[in-house]
């Protein structure tokens, strides 16, 4: 969960997460460059008395600072488009879990087994243990195989929530009456932290997302044992 200073994302533990760093990245050079030009030309003509007149008035610079910017928004629509369509692609999931949000915890069904379903709420703060993150550790963690593409199934009981976790790339909002979709691929093993990202009510800020990425052979056994359960 560690980012650069504080100020940049989490470490990406997803293909879809690593895109979008990359978009990001991507883009601030894109925006950092225009800041410089502009910066020096206002501070070029701030000083220098002399102003060239041909700086500001004429057909030649109109034509440039029209064109120019429609170079710069193509450079930044063309793989804003193509990360859009890449978000929106639901590809085959081995795996299909439903997360349902409430007033104020989690509840996941695991759609492909019998009897694997459970509620998930946040740790309170004087039942952690070493090295668990304070806001954030649940007693029922959302157990997921790693290398394996899975669909997340969405929705609420009361009101609207958003099922959230940065470090795989995945917002969704939760809405009642309504079930939203979707994917991704989860490419090590860890635990991975997020949040509701919607301001469900009073206690908004307490019901955390655990994600446990494990191996395939781990999952099952953990599937197993809920059945017995």
């Amino acid at each position: 969960m560690t980012t650069w200073a504080q100020l940049s994302f989490q470490e990406s533990a997803s293909p879809m997460m690593e895109q979008m760093i990359n978009f990001h990245d991507h883009t601030m050079m894109i925006l950092v460059t225009i800041t410089m030009m502009v910066g020096y030309i206002m501070a070029s003509m701030f000083w220098n008395k002399q102003t060239n007149r041909n700086l500001l008035d004429g057909q030649k610079i109109e034509t440039a600072w029209t064109i120019l910017p429609v170079f710069v928004l193509i450079l930044i629509a063309m793989p804003s488009l193509r990360l859009l369509y890449l978000m929106d692609e639901i590809s085959e999931p081995s795996i299909t879990m439903k997360t349902i949000g409430h007033q104020w915890y989690w509840s996941y069904e695991y759609s492909d087994f019998n009897q694997v379903e459970f509620d998930s709420y946040m740790t309170p703060t004087n039942e952690l243990e070493e090295n668990m993150a304070r806001l954030l550790e649940v007693d029922n963690r959302a157990v997921l195989p790693m290398q394996t593409q899975v669909r997340i199934l969405v929705t609420a009981a009361d009101v609207l929530h958003s099922w959230t976790v940065p470090s795989l790339g995945v917002k969704v909002d939760a809405t009642p009456g309504r079930i939203n979709q979707t994917s991704f691929f989860m490419n090590n093993p860890g635990l991975y932290y997020g949040q509701c990202s919607e301001i469900c009510g009073a206690n908004h800020s307490f019901m955390p997302i655990t994600i446990e990425s494990v191996s395939t052979k781990t999952f099952l056994t953990w599937v197993q044992k809920m059945d017995e359960a």
